[in-house]
């Protein structure tokens, strides 16, 4: 029996974080990981682990999910909640987050980061820098061409053309109580 079943324990908390390149995503979920002492997860870290390891020949696909899919289940087992920062643009990739927090006897909390202002967003696209070494950050033209199906369920969603870094974080804090 896992410290989480048939007890009054909180079950850990898995929050993932998706939307386009550019939204703030990253901004957003390095803070909460921080104030929430959880461990984080970034894909783009994970993925660009993979391409410098050589292990792959061609693209990482989906590796870089799988990957954070299952060092998320190992943390949500041992009680530790996790923040997920990646673009998390299909149904499949979605709902394997949520099999993810079934399997892990974790509470799922699903948080879409988007920029309504186009112009705002491609600024920030623009005028971004690479944080990781060897990953180059995607273009406005790619931002526009990424694959990104809608929701069956909406989301929480913060916009952050209308809500700073720390309004938005105060937002979801605020939200996370509720879990």
């Amino acid at each position: 029996m896992t410290a989480h079943q048939g007890s009054t324990e909180a079950r850990p908390l898995l929050m993932v974080f998706s939307g386009l390149p550019g939204t703030g995503k990253t901004t957003l979920a390095r803070q909460l990981a921080l104030d929430l002492g959880a461990l984080y997860l970034r894909i783009d870290t994970i993925e660009q682990a993979i391409r410098n390891s050589g292990a792959l020949a061609g693209d990482v696909g989906r590796s870089g999910y799988f990957v954070a899919n299952e060092l998320a289940s190992n943390n949500l087992r041992l009680g530790n909640t996790v923040v997920v920062d990646g673009v998390n643009p299909v149904t499949a990739s979605r709902q394997a987050w949520c099999d993810v927090a079934e399997r892990s006897g974790a509470s799922l909390m699903n948080v879409q980061v988007v920029c309504s202002d186009a112009r705002e967003h491609q600024r920030r696209v623009e005028a971004r820098a690479g944080d990781i070494a060897g990953l180059v950050p995607p273009d406005w033209g790619s931002v526009l061409n990424h694959e990104y199906e809608p929701w069956s369920t909406p989301p929480f969603t913060v916009d952050t053309a209308s809500a700073s870094a720390q309004e938005a974080v105060a937002m979801i804090l605020r939200k996370v109580k509720t879990f």
